[in-house]
């Protein structure tokens, strides 16, 4: 039993992973905990750099973006300000909106994913998740969402790659599944029946 945990949400984009990190940062904070809500890629410079390869500004290969997040989310860890070590010494549940499970699903679509992995054991070895929470939808659901009122999508966001991301995702939780806290939910029902599930589940570890 802790008294303060590292969460980390993943999900394909579309999942409604947004809504459910704000729901359970509202929940737990009306329950009395201290929470720090963060992100990757996070809003450092390394991070700016990253959005603007997804988002077209820069071009650059999949190992070098990969080795980018991985420069991110080891600065998001160790940051002496506000990385999340910090945070949990401080005495707050961090929850993270994404970690390095995105990386081994979106970097592993397109190289070893093995190799994703071993990359970021520095951050595995540093700070594994007391609980991974994946919300599960199909990619054609995820696009849906997303075309919702945008004009454009970034570097990942089409269905061939969702489909192989969402792949990688279930191959790395199956790889990983002895190191590894991961709670699935079924991310196609409502908001409010998914964040009582995730609640439930959270609370069962505190």
């Amino acid at each position: 039993m802790k008294n303060n945990l590292f969460i980390a949400f993943e999900g394909i984009d579309g999942s409604g992973k947004s809504t459910q990190v704000k729901l359970l940062t509202e929940n737990l904070k009306k329950a009395g905990h201290k929470i720090y809500f963060t992100f990757e890629p996070t809003d450092s410079p390394i991070g700016s750099v990253i959005r603007n390869i997804l988002n077209h500004r820069i071009e650059a290969d999949h190992k070098t973006i990969a080795g980018l997040f991985l420069a991110d989310r080891l600065d998001h860890l160790l940051n002496k300000t506000n990385g999340i070590l910090k945070k949990l010494e401080e005495g707050f549940t961090v929850i993270s909106d994404r970690y390095y499970f995105s990386s081994y699903a979106y970097h592993g679509a397109h190289m070893s994913i093995d190799w994703v992995i071993e990359a970021n054991s520095l951050c595995a070895d540093l700070l594994r998740p007391d609980l991974n929470i994946y919300i599960d939808v199909a990619p054609e659901i995820g696009i849906k969402r997303l075309n919702s009122g945008r004009n454009s999508a970034d570097l990942f966001e089409n269905i061939e790659n969702l489909k192989k991301v969402k792949e990688k995702y279930f191959e790395a939780f199956e790889k990983l599944t002895s190191k590894e806290k991961v709670f699935i939910t079924d991310g196609n029902r409502s908001s409010d029946l998914i964040a009582d599930d995730i609640l439930n589940e959270v609370l069962g570890i505190m």
